[in-house]
C-alpha cells in the first residue's frame, strides 16, 4: 500500500515537472513517458488486485458451500445413528421386559 502511494506521488510529480518545462526537452519527454507507463502499471495492478479479490471471494464461497454440505452430511449421519441407537434401546428394553 505504501509503495502504491509513493508511486502515485511520483507520477504526479513527474507529470507536474513535465508540464512546467519546454515540451521539446528530452528530460520532460522522458518524465512524461515514465509517468504514463507508471500510470498504466498502476491501472494493471489495480485490475490484477480486483481479479484476485474476485477469485478469493469465489474460493471462499466454494469453501463455505463445501463446508455446508459436509455439515449437512454429518448431521444426517448423526440423526441416523441416533435413530439406530434408539431402536436398539427399545429392542433391549423389550427383551429385558419379556425375560
Amino acid at each position: 500500500m505504501t509503495e502504491t502511494r509513493l508511486l502515485v506521488v511520483s507520477i504526479l510529480l513527474a507529470m507536474t515537472m513535465s508540464a512546467c518545462g519546454p515540451s521539446d526537452d528530452p528530460a520532460a519527454k522522458a518524465a512524461r513517458e515514465s509517468a504514463q507507463k507508471a500510470g498504466a502499471a498502476i491501472g494493471a495492478a489495480a485490475e490484477a488486485s480486483k481479479a484476485a479479490a474476485i477469485d478469493a471471494a469465489a474460493a471462499a464461497r466454494a469453501g463455505a458451500e463445501n463446508a455446508t454440505a459436509a455439515a449437512r452430511e454429518a448431521t444426517t449421519e448423526a440423526v441416523e445413528a441416533s435413530k439406530e441407537a434408539g431402536r436398539e434401546m427399545v429392542i433391549k428394553a423389550a427383551d429385558a421386559t419379556s425375560e
